[in-house]
């Protein structure tokens, strides 16, 4: 679903959509169901890549979810969880490489790392496998934690989980490593559009999580509001992601309120 999702909302995406709309109007120039089709995608995909659009429709997902101050946690043992996202891997001409969180890993990792500045947590999870076990590139549970280490974090405090392949898989796997660490609290830190789909799964598991949402990559960028651009478009892909995702855990018995 994910790349189906990712696809749809893509250059791709609408060129396919548009090569398939003028395939059939040529095919059919008497009927009107392709200029329909065609005036459709046209409206679609513009409303979906005006960053406004995008932007507000995101904000009715995210609600009224508000970055972390420390008079959200209460006294108590605390365990922060930081879910993952992906890794870029550079690699040079002799097989070398060089892998780094993604930029929404990179959100997450700078929203942790004031976290824990500010509340002092017992223990920091840094959650994320790789999506299919052939991935050349490290799980971003490892590159998280290099990442949190070199903004202050303590080596000795970070636990990393790397068998997880989804937000669900993470909290099943990070539900019992809780219960382990005997913890009174738990802070989730995840992108603010992720955050909804995120505390749900972990609900449905048993954890009760403290959200603390990381600002989504890009918004603070010289984004055109009222004019198509593929950051609106991008924007709209992970709306759509976060929202379909939310309705398939609900459907899954993965997802409760």
């Amino acid at each position: 679903m994910t790349d189906l999702v990712s696809y749809a909302f893509s250059v791709g995406g609408l060129v396919t959509a548009l090569v398939f709309g003028t395939a059939w109007r040529f095919a059919r120039p008497r009927s009107r169901a392709p200029q329909t089709f065609l005036l459709c995608i046209t409206i679609a995909y513009t409303l979906a890549s005006i960053y406004g659009v995008s932007y507000g429709a995101g904000r009715l997902l995210i609600g009224d979810l508000r970055p972390l101050t420390s008079s959200d946690v209460p006294a108590g043992p605390t365990a922060m969880v930081v879910l993952g996202s992906g890794t870029f891997t550079a690699r040079d001409w002799e097989a070398g490489e060089f892998s780094v969180v993604d930029p929404s890993a990179a959100t997450r990792v700078a929203e942790a790392a004031r976290v824990y500045r500010l509340i002092d947590p017992d223990w920091v999870i840094s959650s994320g496998g790789k999506l299919r076990p052939d991935d050349p590139d490290v799980a971003s549970g490892v590159t998280m934690r290099d990442a949190l280490v070199g903004l202050g974090v303590p080596l000795s405090r970070v636990i990393v989980e790397t068998r997880s392949r989804n937000t669900y898989e993470e909290a099943v796997v990070v539900a019992p490593m809780l219960d382990e660490l005997d913890v009174a609290h738990t802070v989730l830190v995840t992108s603010d559009l992720h955050m909804p789909r995120s505390l749900g799964a972990f609900r449905a598991v048993g954890v009760d999580a403290i959200p603390a949402i990381a600002r989504f990559p890009f918004t603070d960028r010289n984004n055109p509001w009222i004019l198509p651009s593929y950051r609106g478009l991008w924007y709209s892909s992970a709306v759509a992601h976060e929202t379909l995702g939310i309705l398939y855990y609900a459907a899954r018995g993965r997802y409760r309120l």
